[in-house]
């Protein structure tokens, strides 16, 4: 239904752009400061052949509070900052993430029917702004991502999303498929947009509590999320070219969605 697998044959020619200032912390004291402070990071580098003990207790705490840290050598640092880092750099999230359950329960409190938005690896900063964006545009009540594989939301994706992402509450969860069990646990259905799906969009309910999958721009999504839908859906394609961006398919379906709930009303 939509495969971007195309973009992988060029992955190798698109540069990594370097980061914003505002995206990333450095130095030893500021980093041991925000961690014991609870500051969220998306991930820390770490000099790979450093011995320093203080970088080592970094190291310690961030493992434990759940952030990826990555061993890289000091030419990788330099290129990101010409400031002193001292061996870490930390990379900041540009938003605050929120406890799923807890959005859930308030949209719930509201009266409101949640419709929720999971993105199963979608890794790509454009494709996840412009999707967050036509989210908060629809009225999504939360994004739920992945920890690891998904994109990085700094400066560049928030300014993708046009300042959605300031407005649309996102969780970022260690397990995404523990996190589906606990939406269909507060009586979300959950509905994955795939070609493997016996229905069209048009023709699933989504009048009820429902949260969306949408999967990755090379993979769609995984095999073992599949098999937790309660509903397989698809968006019917009749011209010559079978595949659809996933900020295009993200867009139909929830708007699918709003245009079910509007009817009913």
């Amino acid at each position: 239904m939509y495969d971007d697998k195309k973009k992988k044959n060029f992955s190798r020619y698109n540069k990594r752009p370097k980061p914003n200032a505002a995206d990333i912390m450095y130095g030893i004291q500021p980093i041991v400061e925000a961690l014991e402070a609870g500051k969220q990071f998306e991930k820390l580098f770490i000099t790979r052949d450093s011995h320093n003990e203080s970088i080592a207790e970094i190291h310690k705490m961030a493992t434990k509070a759940g952030i990826v840290v990555s061993r890289v050598p000091v030419e990788k640092l330099q290129r990101i900052t010409s400031k002193n880092h001292q061996g870490v750099i930390g990379f900041v999230p540009a938003i605050d993430y929120v406890d799923p359950q807890n959005v859930i329960a308030s949209t719930f409190e509201e009266g409101k029917t949640p419709l929720v938005l999971v993105l199963d690896r979608v890794t790509d900063v454009r494709n996840f702004g412009a999707i967050a964006r036509t989210a908060e545009c629809a009225g999504v009540d939360l994004i739920v991502i992945p920890k690891k594989g998904s994109a990085q939301i700094g400066s560049d994706a928030v300014r993708t999303s046009a300042g959605a992402l300031n407005h649309i509450p996102v969780a970022r969860v260690d397990d995404l498929q523990s996190a589906i069990l606990d939406l269909q646990g507060s009586g979300l259905q959950v509905v994955c947009c795939t070609e493997k799906g016996s229905k069209d969009v048009y023709y699933v309910d989504m009048e009820i509590p429902t949260a969306i999958v949408m999967g990755s721009e090379e993979d769609g999504i995984s095999a073992d999320i599949i098999h937790m839908a309660d509903k397989l859906a698809k968006i019917p394609m009749t011209g010559k070219v079978s595949s659809l961006n996933v900020g295009v398919a993200a867009g139909i379906i929830i708007f699918e969605a709003n245009r079910q709930r509007m009817m009913a009303q």
